[in-house]
């Protein structure tokens, strides 16, 4: 493998996705000489001088025919299948850096490894659960945990340095199957209401593909620290749902009226939601503390970003709308919303009036005053 210096070897697999680009540049700007190997079915601008390998990450027979007996000092895994290139780089790779999904191979909400309450809302990487066995719902999250601990087996076995870096759902350019577009193209297509479950309450870590490139750099800036560890990458800040549309009605400065009901009725929001209507959210404070990483874009600046790519790329949205999978059904969508108008119109009201807050301390106004229900008991003072 390379020395250091200009004759450092690197590898992207992949390379010409969301984050491609940028994790090429970092390594150019590192002094790495970088290849990529990708299928070259989705070639995009690079900077600097890359070779390009193309071929099939997803196979032994074809990873064997694109990459040979070719070493590396480092390699970033981006795409493809991991178990199969972890396999072929045994003493063929200084250090590998694979990236894989935050929520996918998580044991089941119900696993009893979580407790009695089940696996938290919000969950510390240090508390992370992996699937153990195989089942139908949950075959392909199986599968990535499986890889994931065959990288640190060969690890253990002295193959190469290896670091694994977790990615929740993301956005921006270039991202398959961008969830923002099933807003956007509502308003754009004139759409005033949009169903949205529970309120758009839903918490879901987001992680913009222009921040999360910098993570597997930072990784191999500091192998002593990285290697054999998992970072969980996310933004900084967590929104809800409904948070992240509103913006992205003002962004397109559309009025929006958001139409709540019950999550299984919601089905048209269901594409949107894609793998239910659960809180998804991930702490991510290790890549943090230990590798310096944080957001180069806020988001804000991240979803106007999304949002103008969407409108400007029309030659990207059909592949985007095969991904997601919404049928845009505006007129169920309007039959929907009328009957979700006329049954909640019906529904009783309860004889006492309803619920009214009450502080629950006395604060007495009199010596020795009960506590009693009432709007006078909310005053904190």
């Amino acid at each position: 493998m390379g020395e250091s210096g200009s004759g450092r070897q690197a590898m992207v697999v992949g390379g010409t996705g969301p984050t491609g680009p940028d994790v090429v540049a970092g390594l150019l700007d590192r002094g790495y000489r970088t290849t990529i190997f990708h299928s070259g079915k989705h070639e995009v601008p690079l900077p600097g001088d890359v070779e390009h390998i193309h071929g099939d990450p997803h196979f032994p027979e074809t990873i064997a025919d694109a990459l040979g007996s070719r070493a590396f000092d480092v390699v970033i895994l981006q795409y493809g299948r991991l178990r199969h290139l972890a396999e072929h780089l045994r003493g063929r790779a200084g250090h590998v850096v694979a990236i894989g999904g935050m929520n996918s191979p998580l044991a089941g909400p119900a696993d009893k490894r979580w407790g009695a309450l089940g696996r938290p809302a919000v969950l510390r990487e240090e508390d992370r659960i992996l699937l153990d066995e195989p089942d139908e719902p949950s075959k392909l999250g199986f599968k990535i945990a499986e890889a994931s601990r065959r990288l640190f087996e060969l690890r253990e076995a002295g193959d190469f340095r290896a670091t694994y870096i977790v990615y929740p759902t993301l956005y921006g350019p270039r991202q398959p199957g961008c969830s923002e577009w099933h807003v956007v193209r509502r308003l754009r297509d004139g759409r005033t209401r949009l169903v949205l479950p529970d309120g758009g309450l839903r918490l879901e870590s987001r992680g913009y593909v222009g921040n999360v490139a910098l993570a597997p750099l930072l990784a191999l800036d500091r192998p002593d620290v990285s290697d054999g560890k998992t970072y969980v990458v996310t933004e900084r800040d967590i929104y809800t749902t409904r948070q992240r549309v509103e913006f992205i009605a003002s962004q397109m400065g559309r009025e929006l009226e958001i139409v709540d009901m019950p999550y299984a009725l919601a089905t048209p929001a269901h594409p949107f939601y894609r793998l239910g209507g659960q809180h998804r959210v991930g702490l991510a404070d290790r890549v943090r503390t230990e590798l310096g990483y944080d957001d180069r874009y806020d988001t804000a600046v991240a979803l106007a970003a999304t949002v103008d790519w969407l409108l400007a790329t029309p030659d990207a949205i059909a592949e985007i709308e095969r991904q997601l999978a919404d049928p845009f059904d505006y007129a169920f969508e309007d039959e929907l919303i009328g009957w979700w108008a006329a049954a909640s119109g019906t529904a009783p009201s309860p004889a006492s009036g309803g619920y009214q807050y009450s502080h629950i301390y006395r604060h007495p106004k009199q010596v020795n005053e009960d506590w009693r229900p009432g709007p006078q008991q909310a005053d904190r003072s």
